[in-house]
């Protein structure tokens, strides 16, 4: 007797199960998000911080800030033959320049005794506030590759390039010092006065630097106006000539004198001279000279650096 296997059943699906679908996932709020990056140090990108922390953050590059003074100064010349001698050579050649303009053509010396340490020292002095100057206006605008890819607190650039120009000063002192010598002035305790005289001059300079450099950021069309603006100022300053000279003869008004005597290019200079010239007395010191280069030298090193401060995130857009 033979048996017949039955078929095997038909393959069945088993019906879909009816699980519930889990709840859709939400964000947490926006205001939970800014806590928790907050609290593990995070922060905006571009964004400006606190006064406070951006100082702290300004002394902690303060060894990328004179490393790159130093470098720019090292590389400024470094395709000239005569190397670093130009960093003494050029305001030697702009102070024979102007000797031979004022000195032998117009009759500056008239009146001024000891008018070769008068003229080289005022030259000399007023490179320092010129040259920071034009510095500052490409501060930003010459750097953008730096300030577009690297973070790092924008005013570090026009304060390095403000401790260039002080760096390139102190080694035309060395040649100022010695054509004072070679003069006849001898070395005295009021030499030591120009320390602090060049110090204000420092922090007067770098205040207008961090000022242009964010105006030069938005608009680099400041930069090509400068030297015309730059040229005027170095004349109204005394530079190649005693603002005092005016007042004799009655030929100007003495406040359009005292003006002249108490705009800050020329405070730096009569002070400067003042502390390296036997002949350059306190009579021809505009009054109370001293406050007025620590009044100028906080106003615009404190305004410039606030205002520069405020823009701190727009500076590489645009």
């Amino acid at each position: 007797m033979t048996t017949t296997l039955a078929p095997p059943p038909p393959h069945t699906t088993p019906p879909p199960s009816r699980t519930t679908p889990p709840p859709p996932r939400t964000a947490p709020p926006s205001e939970d998000l800014r806590a928790l990056a907050l609290r593990h140090g995070l922060t905006v990108s571009g964004a400006r911080p606190p006064l406070p922390a951006y100082v702290r953050q300004l002394w902690a590059r303060r060894d990328f800030i004179a490393a790159f003074a130093t470098a720019r100064l090292t590389a400024q010349y470094s395709q000239a033959r005569l190397g670093q001698l130009w960093q003494v050579a050029t305001p030697l050649l702009n102070a024979a320049v102007y000797y031979l303009i004022f000195g032998v053509f117009m009759n500056a010396e008239h009146g001024v005794p000891d008018y070769v340490p008068f003229l080289i020292t005022g030259v000399f002095v007023w490179t320092f506030t010129a040259n920071t100057l034009m510095a500052g206006t490409r501060a930003i605008s010459g750097n953008l590759g730096l300030v577009r890819a690297l973070h790092f607190p924008r005013a570090s650039l026009p304060l390095s390039l403000a401790l260039q120009q002080l760096q390139q000063l102190l080694l035309s002192l060395a040649a100022l010092v010695a054509i004072l010598l070679c003069c006849g002035e001898f070395p005295r305790w009021s030499w030591l006065l120009a320390v602090p005289a060049l110090a204000l001059q420092t922090l007067f300079n770098t205040g207008l630097a961090l000022v242009l450099a964010r105006i030069a950021a938005r608009t680099p069309d400041v930069g090509q106006l400068m030297p015309f603006a730059l040229r005027t100022w170095m004349y109204a300053s005394g530079a190649m000539w005693s603002i005092g000279n005016l007042a004799h003869g009655g030929r100007f008004p003495e406040g359009v004198v005292l003006a002249l005597r108490c705009n800050p290019a020329a405070v730096y200079i009569d002070l400067v001279r003042f502390a390296l010239i036997a002949s350059h007395g306190p009579d021809r010191l505009p009054p109370h000279a001293w406050a007025l280069a620590a009044v100028w030298a906080a106003l615009a090193f404190a305004g410039g650096f606030l205002w520069f401060w405020q823009a701190e995130e727009t500076y590489g857009r645009g």
